[in-house]
């Protein structure tokens, strides 16, 4: 059986950059099995699968070489900038049915790509010294003015503030401890940021999830908009600077990214909405044999 799978790259910074997603357009008749061996073979983090849905405009299922994941960011991205290029969709909104729920994916006039996660969950702080350790650091050089917090908007994952720019590029982590520690806590891995930043970029990123087989992964949607929440929480943006911000990530894997975000509250104060998204390049098809 011959797959066509799409590859491209999502959240690039121009035309370089970015995290590659591999994308199958007409999946529907493939099984789980199939499914898993397309994303193996591929071998990128994530494999998106587009089928049709009683639900909703698409329902999309995300699978990384050894395991399926209820969503993937960057990949939703991908798929929905692949099929506004092979003008399968146009300028609007859309709804996307995943594991993870109904959601929502704008597609913007000047072609970049919005995905509206769920509303964030702020769960249970971890021991800074147990993951210093895990990413071979003292505790000191991690930002004490905020906490090692597990959030999701999807996906769970332990957001960790690091004190400088130049601690975040040189660090080398205990993958083996990583994976421990997400096993215990249920997470896909971890999400480490600075706010010391060259840029107007509001952080610096790094992800890390070995537990899936992504020793480190240039562009997640998903953890930017955790992470996009728990500086709102935490006070570290306001909410005027909520509605436009960037994140960047990749640059230690020299794969700059570029991830924007956009979040709404009301007039109380509360996150009515967490959208991510940003555009995709190099396009290219390659027939993967299962």
């Amino acid at each position: 059986m011959n797959v066509q799978v799409y590859t491209l790259n999502a959240f690039a910074k121009g035309e370089q950059g970015g995290n590659p997603a591999g994308i199958v357009l007409n999946a529907d008749s493939m099984s789980t099995e199939e499914m898993q061996q397309v994303a193996r073979i591929v071998g990128f983090s994530e494999t998106a699968f587009v089928e049709k849905s009683q639900y909703a405009d698409f329902k999309v299922r995300y699978f990384t070489p050894n395991d399926e994941v209820d969503l993937c960011g960057h990949a939703t991205i991908a798929t929905f900038y692949l099929m506004m290029s092979r003008k399968w969709i146009s300028t609007g909104t859309y709804t996307l049915e995943t594991k993870a729920g109904i959601l929502e994916v704008a597609v913007k006039e000047d072609g970049s790509v919005f995905l509206a996660q769920a509303l964030p969950q702020f769960y249970e702080e971890l021991d800074r010294q147990t993951v210093a350790d895990s990413l071979r650091i003292s505790p000191n050089e991690l930002f004490s003015d905020l906490p090692i917090q597990i959030v999701s908007t999807g996906l769970r994952d332990i957001l960790i503030p690091v004190r400088s720019m130049d601690v975040l590029e040189q660090i080398y982590p205990d993958f083996d401890q990583i994976k421990d520690i997400s096993k215990k806590y249920n997470v896909i891995g971890y999400h480490l940021f600075t706010l010391d930043t060259p840029t107007d970029a509001i952080a610096r990123c790094r992800n890390f999830a070995p537990l899936y087989d992504i020793p480190e992964e240039s562009a997640t949607g998903t953890s930017n908009g955790a992470l996009t929440c728990y500086l709102y929480k935490h006070g570290k943006i306001t909410s005027a600077q909520a509605a436009q911000l960037i994140f960047e990530q990749g640059y230690t894997m020299n794969s700059p990214s570029e991830i924007r975000a956009n979040l709404s509250v009301n007039e109380a104060g509360n996150i009515m909405k967490i959208e991510v998204g940003g555009t995709a390049s190099n396009i290219q098809v390659r027939e993967v044999k299962i």
